[in-house]
C-alpha cells in the first residue's frame, strides 16, 4: 500500500510541476486535463501527508518517553499524547485504504433514472409517482437538476413508466444503489376494508453516456414519428412530434414525447438508448463478475428486491444492509442521504475485504 502511495505523491508533484509549465498553460485543454487528475489525487496525497506527519509525531513522542529524564506529570502528558497520535493513526489507515479503492469510471456522471409501475395495478402505479417525486426532491436538496424525458402516466396521480435525467456532480455515484425492486405496503385509498396491501416499482439507474462512449450505427435505428398522446389538452401534440426508436440488433426501443419538438424528442430518445445499451454491456460484464463475488449492496439486477416502505408503521426497510429507519414521510420527501451514506460504506467495505 505504502509503494503504491508513494507512487502518487510522486505522480502529484510531476503534474504539479507541469501544471505551472508556461507551455502546458497555454495549451489549456491540456492544462484543464493536468489540473483535473491532480484534483482527483489531492485528497489521497493530503492524507498520506498527514499519515507521514502522525507518524513522525509518534515516532519523536515515543524517544521523549523512552528517555528517562521526565517526571511522572510529563509522563502522563506524554503518554496522553501519544493515545491521541495513535488513534489518529489508525483513522489516516482507514481513510487511505478507502481513498485507495478502485473508482467507478461513471461516478461523476449525471444519471437517467427509470421508473415502472410493477404489480399491483392502480396502486403500484401511485406508488411509482410517489418515487419519482421522491427522487425529485432528492435532487433538488443536493442541488442537482431535473430534466423529464418521458411520462406515461394513468391520469390519476400514478406514473406507469417514467424517465428523468439527473444532472448534478457526484449524482450516479450516489444514486446507483437506487436500481431493483422497490414494495410498498399500505391502505389503498379504494380500500373500503382497511387491508394492507402490497405493491412494487422497479427503478433502473443508469449514467448518462456520451456518443464516444457507445457508437450506434444509424442503420441499426428505426425511427417511427407519430403524434403524442395523453389526456387532453396541452398533453397532446396536433403534430408528429414524438418519436420511437427501434434498436434492432437488441430490440430495444424507447420512445420520447416530452417535447414539442421532434428534434429535442429524437436526442432525448437517443440519450436514453446509449445508456440502456451501455447498461446491456455492464450488466453482462458484471454477471461474470458476481460469480466470483458478488456485492453486499446487490447485483443491481432488476429482479432484486432492495426496499421496502411500510406506510402503516411509518418505517422504511433496506433489505441489503438490513437498515430500517421510523422515518418514513421524511424519506418519501427525499432525505435519503442516510440509507444512501450507509449503501456506500456497506460497498466500501465489501470491496476492503476483496
Amino acid at each position: 500500500m505504502f509503494d503504491k502511495l508513494d507512487f502518487i505523491v510522486g505522480k502529484y508533484d510531476d503534474l504539479s510541476a507541469q501544471a505551472s509549465d508556461p507551455d502546458i498553460i497555454a495549451n489549456q485543454p491540456v492544462w484543464r486535463k493536468i489540473v483535473m487528475e491532480m484534483g482527483e489525487l489531492e485528497p489521497i496525497v493530503k492524507a498520506y501527508r498527514e499519515y507521514n506527519d502522525n507518524r513522525t509525531s509518534l515516532s519523536e513522542t515515543k524517544e521523549l518517553l523512552d528517555d528517562g529524564g521526565l517526571d511522572a506529570e510529563e509522563k502522563e502528558l506524554f503518554k496522553s499524547e501519544l493515545s491521541d497520535l495513535e488513534k489518529r493513526r489508525e483513522i489516516l489507515e482507514s481513510s487511505l485504504k478507502t481513498l485507495l479503492l478502485p473508482k467507478d469510471p461513471n461516478d461523476e456522471k449525471n444519471v437517467i433514472l427509470e421508473i415502472r409501475a410493477g404489480t399491483g395495478g392502480e396502486e403500484a402505479s401511485l406508488f411509482g409517482g410517489d418515487l419519482l417525486r421522491m427522487y425529485m426532491r432528492y435532487a433538488e436538496r443536493r442541488g442537482w437538476h431535473t430534466e423529464m424525458m418521458e411520462m406515461n402516466d394513468t391520469g390519476l396521480g400514478g406514473i406507469k413508466e417514467a424517465v428523468l435525467l439527473i444532472r448534478g456532480r457526484g449524482a450516479y455515484s450516489r444514486l446507483k444503489y437506487e436500481s431493483g425492486v422497490h414494495r410498498v405496503q399500505r391502505v389503498p385509498e379504494t380500500e373500503a376494508g382497511g387491508r394492507v396491501h402490497t405493491s412494487a416499482a422497479t427503478v433502473a439507474v443508469l449514467p448518462e453516456i456520451d456518443e464516444v462512449e457507445v457508437e450506434i450505427d444509424p442503420s441499426d435505428v428505426r425511427v417511427d414519428v407519430f403524434r403524442s398522446s395523453g389526456n387532453g389538452g396541452q398533453s397532446v401534440n396536433t403534430t408528429d412530434s414524438a418519436v420511437r426508436l427501434t434498436h434492432m440488433p437488441t430490440g430495444l426501443v424507447v420512445s420520447c414525447q416530452d417535447e414539442k419538438s421532434q428534434i429535442k424528442n429524437k436526442d432525448k430518445a437517443f440519450k436514453v438508448l446509449r445508456a440502456r445499451l451501455y447498461d446491456m454491456k455492464l450488466q453482462d460484464r458484471n454477471k461474470e463478475v458476481s460469480q466470483a463475488r458478488k456485492s453486499m449492496v446487490g447485483s443491481g439486477d432488476r429482479s432484486e428486491r432492495v426496499r421496502t416502505y411500510n406506510f402503516p408503521q411509518g418505517r422504511v426497510s433496506d433489505h441489503r444492509i438490513g437498515l430500517t429507519l421510523y422515518k418514513l414521510p421524511s424519506f418519501m420527501d427525499g432525505d435519503l442521504d442516510e440509507v444512501i451514506d450507509g449503501l456506500i460504506l456497506a460497498d466500501q467495505a465489501e470491496k476492503m475485504k476483496a
